[in-house]
């Protein structure tokens, strides 16, 4: 997790090392808003033409990835030790499997669509695989203990994984957004505004 965390440190100060970017006009909206709209609406399907036209993939994606988050909780909750109830295991165990399913699901629509292949690198099927690894890993240490080496093994993997693989855009997607709302926000076309005729 450290490797994992420096990894990303370093990666982001190489980001940084481009300078900032001056502007002469003046703003004609909010970076505040921009930022706000980037989280919230303009995460939604239908303000995305490629998430709008293929709602099935965009559907399976969430699904895969709130599994990705789910089983990342269980880590924490596993190595600190924190209690918690029986009954809940049953439906993060049903989240898992669906979540598992996403993502072969999503890894089979890469290699058989050739428009999809044809974009896709080594590094797009490791990184896949690595992750439902992951969330498998979850799983099987929902029912033993004993299991739990396992899943630590894996975890190890992709953690090391992360800072070199396309992984990171877990980490990088809340810094590109933050800069994307600034910029679109300070330009004032995002949020859109509702035009008066």
């Amino acid at each position: 997790m450290l490797f994992c965390l420096l990894g990303l440190v370093f990666l982001l100060i190489k980001t940084l090392g481009f300078g900032s970017r001056t502007y002469f006009s003046r703003p004609d909206g909010s970076e505040k808003k921009g930022i706000w709209y980037a989280f919230t609406s303009g995460m939604m399907p239908w303000v995305k033409e490629s998430a709008k036209k293929h709602l099935p993939t965009y559907i399976t994606g969430v699904l895969f990835h709130v599994g990705i988050f789910t089983a990342m909780l269980f880590l924490v909750i596993k190595i600190l030790a924190i209690g918690y109830p029986d009954w809940i295991l049953t439906p993060i165990r049903i989240l898992f499997i669906v979540s598992i399913s996403a993502g072969i699901g999503l890894l089979i629509k890469r290699m058989v669509k050739p428009e999809m292949t044809v974009i896709s690198c080594v590094d797009d099927y490791i990184s896949n695989l690595t992750v439902t690894a992951f969330i498998m890993g979850a799983l099987a240490a929902t029912f033993s203990d004993s299991l739990l080496f396992l899943f630590y093994l894996i975890a190890i993997g992709m953690f090391l994984y992360i800072p070199l693989g396309k992984i990171r855009h877990c980490f990088f997607f809340f810094y590109t957004r933050i800069l994307f709302g600034r910029f679109f926000g300070r330009r004032g076309i995002f949020p859109r505004r509702s035009v008066k005729i």
